[in-house]
C-alpha cells in the first residue's frame, strides 16, 4: 500500500500523485486529503518516525500560521507543534508519500523515486 497525504492545490502534490500513479501502478494507493481529514497527533508521530529527521522538516514553515502561533519562538515543544499541525493542517509539509513503512517529503518529487529502488 502507497499512501499519498496530499493537497489537490498543490502542484508538487499534484506531481506526486501523478508519479506514484506510474512508478507503480500494481500496488494500491490511498490518497488522503490531509486539509479535509486532519491526522491525529499519533498519526503524525508515527508518520515523523518512519521520515526520520527533525520534525520541522515536516512542518511548513512560511505558511503564515506558523509565526502567527509563535511556532518560530524558541523553546516549541514537539508536543506543541504536533499539536498546532492537528488543529491547523496547512502547516503539514506536502506532499508526504508512505510505502513499506518508509515515508520521503515529495519536494521535489524526486525523493519519491527513493521508496522505488
Amino acid at each position: 500500500m502507497i499512501t499519498i497525504y496530499h493537497n489537490p492545490r498543490c502542484s508538487k502534490s499534484r506531481a506526486a500523485c501523478e508519479l506514484v500513479s506510474t512508478a507503480k501502478a500494481d500496488e494500491p494507493v490511498e490518497v488522503i486529503e490531509y486539509l479535509k481529514q486532519p491526522l491525529t497527533v499519533d498519526q503524525l508521530k508515527a508518520l515523523h518516525a518512519m521520515l526520520g529527521g527533525p520534525l520541522l522538516d515536516m512542518v511548513r514553515t512560511g505558511e503564515t500560521e506558523y509565526t502567527d502561533l509563535g511556532l518560530d519562538s524558541p523553546g516549541v515543544t514537539g508536543d506543541q507543534l504536533y499539536e498546532a499541525i492537528v488543529r491547523h493542517p496547512i502547516l503539514l509539509q506536502r506532499p508526504i508519500v508512505v510505502r513499506h513503512g518508509r515515508a520521503v517529503i515529495g519536494r521535489p518529487t524526486e525523493n519519491i523515486a527513493a521508496l522505488f529502488s
